[in-house]
């Protein structure tokens, strides 16, 4: 499944420390945006993490595209969109 990420953090040690866990997951697009091409299994494992690591007063989401949407990502500037599973939960 493909999953994007988005975050809006006021503290930087809390915004520092979902940075980190993402990264074990996707690839970063921008500061607070990751793309995670990921099992059922290992988003469930993420949302329990990043759950734990942030506050009521943080902004998380997470959007889940099917196939075709991927299909339509345009990218302007930037790195392409990766598919690949290569991303390691820690």
């Amino acid at each position: 499944m493909f999953i994007v990420v988005c975050y809006d953090i006021p503290n930087d040690k809390r915004r520092n420390r979902v940075s980190q866990m993402l990264k074990g997951f996707g690839t970063r697009i921008q500061k607070s945006i990751f793309e995670c091409d990921i099992t059922q299994a290992q988003f469930d494992k993420l949302k329990r993490k990043l759950t734990t690591a942030t506050k009521e007063e943080d902004g998380l989401r997470y959007y889940t595209l099917c196939s075709n949407c991927i299909q339509k990502i345009e990218v302007v500037h930037g790195p392409p969109v990766t598919r690949a599973q290569l991303y390691f939960a820690v």
